[in-house]
């Protein structure tokens, strides 16, 4: 079965760059036709999809984000990457990897999901 883990720094501070790594085994993030997903949660509110990969390289992002973000993957290593520039305490979430067959993941009920980290924004 698939299974994702999500790894970075728990605390990054304000105007710095958020970087995380999603690993992935018992499955290729090149395989027809699934999109991996980063989607975050901050404290007392509801999921966020903040955008995906799909199997075949091709980047989505949710508008609100487009500046900042980027989506990357490292096939030699199953690994896909987020990146979030100029961060803010705003940023601060319980950060998810996901996959689906659906690009837009908003859902604990859609897809696979990791067990998520924590990143805290704070100077």
């Amino acid at each position: 079965q698939v299974q994702l883990q999500e790894s970075g720094p728990g605390l990054v501070k304000p105007s710095q760059t958020l970087s995380l790594t999603c690993t992935v085994s018992g499955g290729s993030i090149t395989t027809d036709s699934y999109y991996w997903s980063w989607i975050r949660q901050p404290p007392g509110k509801g999921l966020e999809w903040m955008g995906a990969i799909a199997y075949s390289g091709n980047t989505y992002y949710k508008p609100s984000l487009k500046s900042r973000i980027s989506i990357s993957r490292v096939t030699s290593k199953n690994q896909f990457t987020l990146q979030l520039t100029s961060v803010t305490p705003e940023d601060t979430a319980v950060y998810y990897c996901a996959r689906d067959r659906r690009v837009i993941i908003n859902s604990f009920q859609d897809g696979s999901w990791g067990q998520g980290t924590q990143v805290t924004v704070s100077s």
